[in-house]
């Protein structure tokens, strides 16, 4: 069993607990009048890697912030852990870590000394056993090579990863991460989705804040989406693109002739590449023998068509049916 599943399973058999995370009417209005969180009713599941996608701008961040208790909500209620958030600030954070905005560091101190100042204003924190911590977080996140480094010569990423390393120093119920592979390159990414793999399957919730939906698809079991500071909707991942139609492919030199068959027979957001074209089947829930016919419809024009088939529904096939616009990934 891989450690997605793992941690899908140990999803699955936590759904009699109470949520890490339950807000209820959470609402943020800015002065000036900017609404940017508005009435978020929001539910995560324990022991889920908890995906909170939305576009920049989409009120992720402000969330995070009031679920922290960085900032009050002009109303409404969030609860951490079961206790009330800011209220229960004190005996709720030290059970949870996180890595918001991007990590504040001491640019003169080296990456070990930094993670030695955070230890030691923790108050929980074993100061026999900080430098032995410190250690394991730096190893845990690829960055012990670059320990002895001055953070202000960090790249990034490599700030990142620094920040994540605080917020893994001790053991924790919840992590929370707010776009944490801002800055990485592909292995990066990778290492640190890996990373979030295994703390799921260790017993650790994660709410994972991003706009990336690749990001999301592939590390997450559950995800709430977010629009201009709306919840769209929330469930398990695999859920989320139930009832949505996937794309149509159809690998073909007669691009043209090919597009011009698909559109006759209801296929719609046709788009035309090189050696390809791709459509959504009109009708929702499209079967095998309706797709049989699409062909059928093909070879009968003369369209030579060398490859046929049907793409699952993604991510961002569901949130441009949710929205009717595309998913602006740069913000």
């Amino acid at each position: 069993m891989s450690d997605t599943d793992r941690a899908r399973s140990a999803a699955g058999s936590s759904r009699e607990r109470a949520p890490v995370i339950d807000t209820r009417g959470l609402t943020k209005r800015f002065r000036g009048g900017q609404l940017a969180v508005d009435r978020l009713d929001l539910s995560v599941p324990a022991g889920s890697v908890f995906g909170f996608l939305g576009p920049n701008g989409s009120g992720k961040t402000t969330t995070i912030r009031m679920l922290m208790g960085l900032i009050e909500p002009t109303s409404g209620t969030a609860r951490v852990l079961g206790s009330p958030m800011p209220r229960a600030a004190r005996t709720v954070l030290p059970k949870v870590g996180a890595l918001i905005e991007g990590p504040a560091l001491y640019g003169f101190l080296s990456g070990r000394d930094n993670l030695l100042r955070y230890d030691s204003a923790d108050p929980t924190a074993d100061p026999r056993t900080r430098r032995a911590r410190v250690s394991a977080a730096l190893d845990r996140v690829g960055l012990t090579p670059a320990g002895s480094k001055k953070a202000r010569a960090y790249s990034l990423g490599m700030k990142q990863r620094l920040g994540l390393a605080a917020a893994l120093l001790q053991p924790r119920e919840l992590l929370v991460l707010d776009e944490p592979t801002n800055g990485l390159d592909p292995q990066g990414m990778r290492e640190i989705r890996s990373l979030v793999r295994e703390l799921a399957a260790e017993g650790t919730t994660v709410f994972l804040s991003s706009h990336l939906l690749d990001e999301i698809e592939q590390v997450c079991t559950h995800v709430a989406v977010m629009a201009r500071g709306r919840l769209l909707t929330q469930g398990p991942v695999a859920e989320l693109s139930t009832g949505v139609r996937g794309r149509l492919v159809v690998t073909t030199v007669d691009t043209g002739d090919a597009a011009r068959v698909l559109k006759e027979c209801g296929v719609v957001d046709l788009e035309v590449g090189e050696g390809r074209v791709s459509g959504v089947p009109a009708a929702p829930g499209t079967g095998d023998a309706d797709l049989a016919d699409l062909n059928a419809a093909l070879v009968h024009a003369g369209v030579r068509v060398t490859g046929f088939g049907a793409q699952r529904a993604s991510l961002e096939d569901a949130f441009v049916a949710l929205t009717g616009e595309g998913f602006d990934v740069a913000g």
